[in-house]
C-alpha cells in the first residue's frame, strides 16, 4: 500500500510544470554519476521507472551521446520502448534526432552494454505503444497536452 501511495505521489510530482522545468538539470547528472560509480549496474530514476543509459550517435557532431532515458521494457529485455516526451517541453530531445539520423546505438541494461537499432514507431504501432506507454507512466499524457509536437516514439531491438 506504501509503495503504491509512493508511485502516485511521483507520477503527480513528475507531471508538474515545476519538474519539467527542474528535472532535465538535475535527474541525467544524477543518473549518469550513480550508473557510472556502480560501474552500469544502477540507475537512480530507475528505483520509481526502468531505465537505459543510451549511447547514440550525435546527429551532426558524429560523437559518442550518452544520455539516461526512462524506458518501458518489452519482449523479457529483448526490446524497450523510448518516449522522446522531454518531460514535456516544447522541442524534441536531442537523442531523438541523434536516433532518427544514427539508428544503430548501445543501451545499458541492467549492467550490461546491448547493441539495439531504433525504429520511430508511427501508425498503428505507434498508437498502440502509445496506449500501453500511457498504462505504464500516466505522466506522458500531461506532457503529450502540454506541446503541440507528438511525442516520438522509438522501439529498440537488440542486434
Amino acid at each position: 500500500m506504501a509503495l503504491a501511495a509512493g508511485v502516485r505521489l511521483v507520477q503527480k510530482v513528475s507531471s508538474t510544470r515545476l519538474f519539467a522545468r527542474v528535472a532535465p538539470h538535475v535527474i541525467p547528472a544524477l543518473d549518469r554519476g550513480v550508473h557510472r560509480l556502480t560501474r552500469g549496474k544502477v540507475l537512480l530514476s530507475a528505483r520509481m521507472l526502468p531505465g537505459v543509459i543510451l549511447t547514440s550517435t550525435g546527429a551532426r557532431s558524429g560523437l559518442p551521446r550518452r544520455t539516461p532515458l526512462a524506458c518501458m521494457p518489452e519482449a523479457a529485455g529483448r526490446s524497450w520502448i523510448l518516449v522522446g516526451s522531454n518531460f514535456g517541453r516544447t522541442g524534441h530531445p536531442a537523442w531523438t534526432h541523434n536516433l532518427l539520423a544514427h539508428p544503430e546505438a548501445t543501451v545499458s541494461w541492467q549492467g550490461h552494454d546491448i547493441p539495439v537499432t531504433a525504429v520511430l514507431l508511427a501508425g498503428e504501432e505507434r498508437a498502440a505503444a502509445w496506449r500501453a506507454v500511457l498504462a505504464f507512466w500516466p505522466p506522458y499524457a500531461a506532457y503529450q497536452s502540454r506541446v503541440e509536437r507528438e511525442i516520438r516514439l522509438f522501439r529498440l531491438t537488440r542486434r
